[in-house]
């Protein structure tokens, strides 16, 4: 038997947000025995945006009448549009998930990301606000027209060069489960998890503040290799008495956003820990504190009392920072893929290379080229909605556990 004759119709409801408007429509779609063939909605600072897509075997007029007569007991304004024009085929699933990131996201800034869409060909298929603290932060799930390499790799670097003209964070994922699948982290220490450089803490108490500083931006540019630079630092800190690790340990601060950063993965089932060039002594009191998963770092050598100036056991160097993240995400069973890597120097290149996702966090230009999402505001916090973590489920977490609330 042949199927009959049927018109798609698309239904466009506009107005305040209010409860009953659905059952209010859906009640005479039943009414009307039509087949629902899509649905959207959303709704913007109480303003309800309910788009249905239809398909009407007999008297789509009558359906058009009935609804504007219905959404009118609820002082909601529809459009109904009727016949063939009206696309019923499927919307392919988004390519890209574009996350924009700003302080504030002004409207020249978003209207750069726009263009630069636009001009790769590449459809915003919907948009969503993940954050409004600290920063704002807009969600694109955008389709690219030719989904290959070669766009991929051309909509990164655009949007890169957009994000520089424009100040804003611009983070490039792939869309679909591994971007939901993540489920190990690693944060580099210093300038990253805490605020400051640990050894310059440790050479403030030794009194060579300026030598140290000079050697670790020479090491973090890239200009020198990094086992080297460590082995240079830590020469000068010999003589200083052991107890000066536990001071430092004690005055670490750290960055802003890095508690409810680590809360919120932990909540999400990750597996949070460090990778640092570090040392170990100084960060253990912040690992605990935290309740990390796992710590690689480096050992001070120490004899009577006194630190000798000498690193003792394995260096947590450039190479060796990716070596530790794969250790630890065999260790947890976690594939490689499935790993986030954050960081903000040259000595974290390979790390975030290795990583399914690398972060830069307001990082040296080595490593910003190397990292799928460069992150330049000062909140840690940033991470999780790279990640698609919104500051409303955030807050949500955060209230059922009875966490106060903490905004300016």
């Amino acid at each position: 038997m042949s199927r009959p004759h049927t018109t798609p119709v698309l239904i466009t409801v506009t107005g305040a947000d209010k409860p009953g408007v659905s059952s209010v429509l859906f009640a005479v779609l039943t009414r009307h025995g039509v087949e629902i063939l899509d649905v959207e909605q959303v709704v913007i600072r109480g303003q309800l945006v309910l788009g249905v897509l239809v398909s009407a075997d007999e008297d789509p007029e009558g359906l058009q009448e009935a609804v504007e007569q219905a959404m009118a007991t609820v002082s909601m304004r529809v459009e109904v549009e009727l016949g063939d024009e009206v696309s019923t085929t499927p919307q392919a699933g988004s390519s890209h998930v574009v996350v924009v990131l700003g302080r504030p996201v002004t409207a020249r800034g978003f209207t750069e990301v726009a263009r630069c869409l636009a001009a790769l060909d590449t459809n915003i298929d919907s948009i969503r606000r993940v954050a409004d603290y600290p920063v704002t932060g807009l969600e694109l799930q955008v389709s690219v027209q030719q989904d290959t390499p070669t766009a991929d790799a051309a909509l990164r670097s655009a949007l890169v060069d957009v994000a520089a003209r424009s100040g804003l964070d611009v983070a490039v994922e792939r869309a679909g489960l591994a971007r939901r699948a993540k489920r190990l982290i690693v944060f580099d220490v210093d300038s990253t998890l805490i605020q400051g450089e640990v050894i310059e803490m440790l050479a403030a108490k030794a009194g060579c503040e300026g030598e140290i500083r000079r050697i670790t931006d020479s090491a973090m540019r890239g200009e020198l290799d990094f086992t080297e630079s460590l082995r240079r630092r830590v020469a000068a800190l010999e003589g200083l008495p052991e107890s000066v690790l536990d001071e430092v340990s004690g005055q670490l601060s750290l960055t802003p956003g890095a508690r409810t950063t680590i809360r919120t993965l932990k909540r999400l089932g990750f597996r949070c820990g460090v990778v640092s060039g570090g040392f170990t002594r100084v960060i253990q009191r912040m690992v605990d504190e935290l309740g990390l998963d796992f710590c690689a770092a480096n050992d001070l050598e120490i004899a009577d009392g006194k630190l000798t100036g000498k690193v003792v056991g394995d260096v947590i160097d450039r190479p060796g920072k990716a070596t530790a993240l794969r250790r630890f995400a065999e260790d947890f069973d976690v594939p490689v893929a499935q790993t986030v890597a954050v960081g903000d120097g040259a000595n974290d290149i390979d790390m975030l290379s290795a990583a399914g996702m690398g972060v830069a966090f307001n990082a040296k230009p080595a490593l910003r080229e190397v990292a799928d999402t460069a992150l330049s505001h000062p909140y840690l916090d940033a991470v999780l909605f790279t990640l698609g973590v919104t500051r409303a489920e955030v807050e949500a977490a955060d209230a059922d556990d009875g966490l106060e609330l903490l905004r300016p």
